[in-house]
């Protein structure tokens, strides 16, 4: 709220929307509401990424003074804060407060017996506890001794979740200390600023018991005896009691020391901070006159599918963007980039973060998350040391004035700029097979004149999962052997003696492991103090504000090219680290590196290829739907609106089944994976951290469900029967109360092991269990994680889950007959029969299946309902399961088209009408706003089992058409298209929002199950590609305009060339042919005889 004299109201505006008022790729350091005169947009409701901002114009004549104030407050419901509103917007209100709050500080400094100038010096103090200060902490060689983590805090009865201040005394003399700092500690109480104050009783002569009561004493005079020994409290610890290690541990954790031998309270607040020499400022000489030719392109005509931003290079293999001076994507448009063990997601403007072995737990540099500012903790910058003028060979962070390119590939993305006469191209990568980000930057002259640069790239250490709980712990050195700069955090023992290093294959001319030095006080990314200095500072070490900072200098004649290689890596401890340095230092090994991942890449991808006569189709299927699926969903786990680290049981499994035709070996690895992770009860970890194996247990539904159906889908594709005997231990844990919904722990590994078809066989009979309708009972959540409340008291049921459980028992009963288990496949049939004449009885609503019955047998996703009456994906289950009668499921089906498919949106709805008002409590889901996610967008995730469900009932018009309403490219096919979008034109958005003001809009991308299922849609559902051990053959779904279609699909290491020909209307297979012999029984009989074969099929 804003008060003021002499206001005109009505020229008061305000803004809630933080991308409006901030602009995009800009910060609060530039707000874009700052560049014009205008007033603010007055935006409200649900903007997404909400603030608060008020404008309002005063005219001050000479002489005058105005006072406006500018009043926040919180209340608990709308009346309440109405009525505060009507009592503080009077402008004199102000001084009352300010009355009041110097009241209520003499009623504090009289309670805790303290004055104003204690009060200043507890709040000076208080400032080291919120930002580290190396001032206040232990020395550089206390912090390079401690190996110890939080955990050895817990003897101690201190938990290390709160800063902690710490006294050493020894001396009954300087009892004073004790005094000062329990009225300090009680000041911070008082102020909700959480503490933990240690005191250290380090008498060791026969008077330790006095002192010791002495410190009891004053704690029981000056502070809440209900606060020792508790979090936020004080704690007393006697020396002989103390391990030596956390001796060391407790001076390292310690935000600030007090000693009794430096002094009284006063005396070493006053103490002085460690003094450095100041690297010389750069003396910046007149600037070289270039005239620019040739400068990068904002834009290149030669793509297909551009959109005025961006577009495909002709073979689908890159997606290109240009940006203009003052351009920007309206969204970050990104890149995954990964292996098995490590990777980083990088931006079209630069923007990164990197991890190694979990995106979560263990990033490299910070995960911001942030579409607006795209911040970001890596950066380059390219100096011109003869002017002092300097940019950045990203847009990010230090724009330069010309245009910038950036290419997004394959395992890969590269960034071109031109500025001031220096062509510049970095080539962003990481190795195939170890845990290596490149940053090959290649600068040529065109200038006409020589020219000496400098190159600096800079990284902000994380070292574990949020470097504002990591930074203080964080120690950087150079190392003498490969004069690489290193970082370690001993105080993260998950990760323990892991070596972060930052690498260059060029003279390092000066270095930094102080970010405070290379930004300057206050100091940000787009203008650091390092780029107004002549070198760094050369200065590492322990308890700085930490950084990785090196610098190189160059000389580069006119039209001479220099290629400066930046490494960043982990190793697992420093012998590692140092041999990763040296294996991939320098041009050839990162050239070497590069090839490999363009090799793996091809080949993967590779393995099916598809020539249709959609382009758009091409494109997804034929690299970036896999690329998405395998780089992101898979191996990162990460994306730039999420950073998981987190396998998810369901999760993974689904994003593997896509994988069958490339990798099917990876399928394999990960059933086995997600067996280890099931308890001995049949039920499984919601999802787990690796390495660490740390999860959640859960009462969902469906998670376990997914192991024995993608069990299936592998061995009849693969004909590999041996993974059925792979024998795998179980899990332990303590059992799940009712009325818990999860717990987070670390399970043990159980003495009983089973084959991997024991472990879907307790899989599948953990799921028999139902409700009052004979219905499966839904638990905190099926597929549906936001509506864990449907049945979280144990009796909710679910319909959805009905289909799905009776699809795995069919499938899974091939299975069974298969391994000779007779008994259990008709446990099988017999368990799915029965569901299916229950969903027939209880299911059906009048017009479409139900989605689910609360605990309480009210319905949902019933047409009675006020909200929800229909859920998509009861309907398309039906289908796709085969459990629901074929004239309901038809009836269903036209009723999500007439319902649910938003053809002017270009969107497939989840559940309509959204959440919102009622008083029906399904879950989480209806704390997202209505039209966003699961509550009433499109979750394309379920669009596409929608699509799939049509392509099943034979209307492959419906099917295609449906298709291209949720294809991305489709969204954003032009610039109007665009902004509505934002999201990547490459990738699947996890959801589209439907509902004003954000329709259309994509929600998060890359990091959605939606890619796999998207691939399988068309190469499966509606191209019509199985497998069946060797063995394929195909069942298209096809557009009726079409006459043909290619597959190319590689067999191991043969190549099998298909053409699919229409000779006639319909979609029924005629005819086979597999080099020029009909093949009788319908089928592609595969060999891998290392020659080409020519297949053709004919349709009719």
């Amino acid at each position: 709220m804003i008060s003021a004299e002499k206001i005109d109201f009505e020229a008061v505006s305000y803004e809630t929307d933080r991308m409006k008022f901030v602009g995009r790729g800009r910060t609060l350091a530039d707000p874009e509401a700052m560049t014009a005169s205008s007033a603010l947009s007055d935006s409200d409701g649900s903007v997404l990424d909400p603030i608060v901002a008020i404008r309002c114009t005063v005219t001050i004549n000479p002489g005058e003074t105005s006072r406006v104030n500018f009043i926040t407050g919180i209340a608990e419901t709308r009346e309440a804060a109405l009525e505060l509103i009507d009592k503080y917007h009077d402008v004199r209100m102000a001084e009352r407060v300010t009355n009041l709050a110097w009241t209520h500080n003499q009623m504090i400094m009289q309670q805790l017996n303290i004055t104003e100038s204690d009060i200043q010096l507890f709040e000076h103090l208080a400032g080291a506890i919120v930002y580290p200060s190396p001032t206040w902490r232990a020395s550089p060689s206390v912090l390079m001794s401690n190996h110890s983590g939080q955990s050895g805090l817990w003897p101690y009865s201190i938990s290390g979740d709160l800063p902690i201040v710490l006294l050493r005394i020894g001396d009954r003399s300087y009892i004073e200390l004790v005094r000062q700092l329990l009225r300090a500690h009680a000041y911070w109480r008082m102020m909700r600023l959480a503490v933990d104050l240690v005191i250290w009783n380090e008498d060791s002569s026969g008077y330790r018991q006095h002192l010791q009561d002495d410190i009891m004493g004053l704690i029981s005079s000056c502070t809440d005896a209900s606060a020792l020994d508790r979090s936020g409290g004080v704690f007393v610890l006697r020396t002989d009691q103390i391990s030596d290690e956390a001796k060391i541990l407790l001076q390292a954790v310690a935000k600030a020391i007090f000693t009794d031998d430096q002094g009284t309270f006063e005396d070493q607040l006053e103490r002085k901070s460690r003094l450095f020499g100041a690297v010389p400022l750069l003396k910046p000489q007149k600037a070289v006159r270039v005239e620019e030719h040739g400068a990068v392109m904002s834009a290149r005509r030669d793509l297909i599918f551009f959109n005025g931003l961006g577009g495909f290079t002709q073979d689908g293999r890159e997606y290109a963007i240009g940006m203009a001076p003052g351009q920007a994507t309206p969204a970050p448009w990104s890149n995954v980039i990964s292996n098995p063990n490590f990777g980083t997601v990088i931006s079209e403007s630069g923007g990164a973060y990197t991890w190694g072995e979990n995106s979560q737990q263990f990033r490299l540099t910070p995960w911001h998350n942030d579409p607006v500012s795209d911040t970001s903790g890596e950066a380059f910058y390219i100096r011109d040391e003869k002017s002092g003028a300097f940019w950045s060979p990203a847009a990010l962070p230090a724009r330069g004035r010309a245009p910038y390119n950036c290419r997004h590939g394959f395992g890969y993305s590269v960034f071109e700029h031109k500025e001031n006469g220096i062509a510049s191209e970095l080539w962003v990568y990481v190795a195939a097979d170890a845990p290596i980000k490149f940053s090959v930057l290649k600068v040529r002259n065109e200038s006409g004149s020589s020219r000496r640069l400098s190159v600096t790239g800079y990284i902000e250490p994380v070292l574990g999962d949020m470097r504002s709980k990591t930074g203080m712990h964080i120690i950087t050195e150079i190392d003498p052997k490969t004069r690489a700069l290193f970082a370690r955090n001993p105080y993260n023992t998950n990760f323990t003696g892991r070596i972060v290093f930052l690498d260059v294959n060029q003279e390092v001319g000066s270095f930094s492991g102080d970010r405070t030095e290379f930004l300057g006080r206050n100091g940000r990314m787009a203008r650091p103090a390092a780029m107004m200095r002549e070198r760094l500072s050369n200065r590492a070490g322990a308890a700085m504000d930490p950084c990785l900072a090196m610098q190189v200098k160059i000389d580069l004649a006119d039209g001479e090219e220099r290629e400066i290689v930046f490494t960043l890596g982990v190793g697992r401890d420093m012998k590692d680290a140092r041999s990763l340095i040296l294996r991939f230092r320098g041009s050839g090994p990162a050239q070497s590196a590069l090839e490999a991942v363009c090799s793996y890449w091809s080949r993967t991808l590779g393995a099916v290829q598809v020539e249709t006569p959609d382009k758009a189709i091409n494109v997804l299927a034929n690299g970036w739907l896999l690329y998405q699926t395998l780089a992101c969903r898979i191996w990162a786990r990460s994306g730039y609106h999420q950073s998981s680290g987190a396998f998810g049981f369901r999760d993974q499994l689904q994003d593997v089944m896509a994988l069958i035709f490339t990798e099917p070996q990876l399928v394999r690895e990960h059933l086995l994976r997600c067996a280890a992770h099931q308890f001995r009860e049949g039920d499984v970890l919601h999802w787990w951290h690796p390495p660490s194996g740390h999860g959640v247990r859960t009462h969902s539904s469906d998670d376990y469900l997914w192991l024995p159906l993608a069990t299936h889908r592998y061995v009849t594709a693969t004909g590999d029967n041996g993974v059925l005997d792979e024998r795998i231990p179980f899990i332990e844990g303590r059992p799940l109360k009712a009325e818990d919904d999860a717990y987070y722990d670390l399970p043990t590994l159980s003495d009983e092991s089973g084959t991997l078809y024991e472990h879907c066989v307790r899989a599948i009979r953990n799921g028999l269990r139902f409700g009052q309708h004979g219905l499966p009972l839904m638990g905190t959540g099926d597929w549906n994680d936001g509506m864990n409340r449907v049945g979280y008291l144990g009796r909710g049921e679910s319909i959805w889950l009905g289909f799905f459980l009776y699809h795995v028992l069919i499938k899974f009963s091939e299975i069974a007959l298969l391994r000779g288990d007779e008994a259990f496949a008709d446990q099988c049939r017999s368990e799915a029969a029965h569901l299916a004449s229950k969903i027939r009885e209880f299911g059906w609503d009048g017009q479409w299946y139900l989605r689910a019955y609360f605990d309480d047998g009210e319905a949902l996703g019933s047409a009675a309902n006020a909200e929800c009456q229909i859920d998509s994906i009861s309907q398309c289950w039906s289908v796709l399961s085969g459990a629901g009668d074929a004239d309901r499921s038809k009836t269903a089906m036209e009723e999500v088209n007439r319902l649910l498919v938003n053809r002017s949106a270009s969107l497939i709805q989840l559940l309509n009408p959204p959440f919102d008002k009622s008083d029906s409590d399904p879950g989480y889901i209806k704390g997202y706003i209505p039209g966003v996610r699961e509550n009433g967008g499109q979750y394309t995730h379920a669009a596409i089992w929608v699509i799939m469900a049509f392509a099943a009932l034979g209307d492959g018009a419906r099917a295609w058409e449906l298709l291209s309403i949720i294809n991305p490219l489709k969204h954003s096919s032009t610039p109007e298209e665009v902004a509505v979008y934002r999201a990547e034109p490459y990738v699947v958005a996890a959801d589209v929002y439907a509902l004003p003001p954000h329709t259309g809009r994509g929600g998060w991308t890359w990091y959605t199950g939606a890619a796999g299922w998207m691939y399988r849609l068309i190469v499966e559902s509606l191209l019509g590609l199985r497998q069946d051990g060797d063995k394929l053959r195909f069942s298209p779904c096809l557009p009726a305009d079409w006459k043909s279609f290619c597959l190319h699909y590689r067999y191991r290491e043969t190549l099998y060339n298909i053409t699919v020909a229409r000779a006639g209307p319909g979609c029924d297979v005629a005819s086979v042919k597999v080099d020029g012999l009909l093949q009788s029984d319908g089928w592609v009989h595969l060999v891998d005889d290392l020659e080409e074969h020519l297949v053709e099929i004919n349709i009719a």
